[in-house]
């Protein structure tokens, strides 16, 4: 029997978004952040951000967000936050939800994806570059105000 993928952008929050953005984020991170039902409704308000979640045979397994920054230099959507339940890894999700994000931005005209990733997570950085990314020879500076 064949699985049944959805991709979809989330624009209603609801209870069930919210536990299972809950149950990703620490797959995620060490110091993951609960997201309430009120918090998530603010995320998916912002006109730039694009929150998607992959559904497998009715199971939330995977989230994606893509933030979209339009600077003088052009428009530049980051991918952030992707994650895929870790029971459901190696059956290509991640690949599936990182291409349905690329092809989202592609749809909106031109412009520039771009993602960070620790060099520890090493199938992350192979999946990034088997979608075509390449690795820039850059800084990330982070300050927590």
């Amino acid at each position: 029997m064949e699985r049944e993928i959805k991709i979809f952008e989330v624009n209603e929050a609801r209870t069930e978004y919210a536990e299972a953005i809950n149950r990703l984020l620490p797959q995620l991170s060490s110091t993951p952040h609960a997201l309430n039902v009120e918090q998530l409704r603010q995320l998916i308000l912002h006109s730039g951000t694009h929150l998607f979640l992959l559904q497998a045979d009715e199971v939330i397994g995977a989230m994606l967000t893509l933030c979209v920054t339009h600077c003088p230099t052009g428009c530049k959507m980051w991918i952030e936050d992707v994650v895929v339940d870790k029971s459901l890894r190696g059956q290509s999700l991640g690949r599936m939800i990182v291409e349905h994000a690329i092809e989202y931005a592609r749809r909106q005209g031109n412009a520039t994806v771009m993602l960070t990733s620790r060099p520890s997570r090493i199938e992350a950085n192979a999946l990034y570059r088997s979608t075509g990314f390449t690795q820039r020879d850059t800084n990330v500076y982070k300050q927590k105000v």
